[in-house]
């Protein structure tokens, strides 16, 4: 297999900027704006239990992409309830296999990123079976640079996930 990234060589590595110390408050952490998730400010849940809400991006251009976002306010893995770390791995696996269902993709990977809000939420983005060149991290490279689907698309994908759960 060869990943590869979405851009052309050479790619000149640069220097680190400054570091910013302590870090700007995020979306729902003390002193910064509110939690868009706690607001009911993202996209409306296509599923959601007793612990989990499934949601579909906005802008983006693989349909199929869910996020996954815990009810309970907390910030990582570390701050969730007991029950919640818990109940992760069962949820996740219905994802997986509701996406996958779909037909014609190879992979689901799974994305953490925590700079943005202080609200967990997963990404599971799925890799077209096929493209070979966006296999494990360079996938959410290509993602970005992929020409973008209508929000309807994507809202339309991610629901096709839910009643396959």
């Amino acid at each position: 297999m060869s990943m590869s990234l979405p851009y052309a060589e050479p790619l000149v590595p640069r220097e680190p900027g400054e570091r910013v110390v302590p870090e700007p408050p995020r979306r729902g952490d003390p002193g910064g704006p509110p939690c868009s998730i706690c607001g009911g400010e993202t996209t409306g849940p296509v599923w959601s239990d007793d612990n989990w809400t499934l949601h579909p991006p906005v802008g983006g251009s693989l349909p199929g992409t869910v996020w996954l976002a815990s009810r309970v306010h907390a910030d990582s893995f570390n701050d969730l309830p007991e029950p919640l770390r818990a109940d992760f791995g069962r949820v996740v696996a219905r994802i997986e296999r509701a996406i996958l269902s779909l037909g014609g993709f190879a992979r689901v990977h799974l994305y953490r990123w925590g700079d943005g809000g202080a609200h967990f939420h997963v990404w599971l983005i799925p890799r077209p079976l096929g493209m070979v060149e966006a296999a494990g991290m360079m996938l959410p490279l290509w993602e970005e640079v992929l020409p973008n689907v209508p929000d309807e698309e994507l809202a339309a994908a991610a629901a096709r996930v839910a009643a396959a759960m």
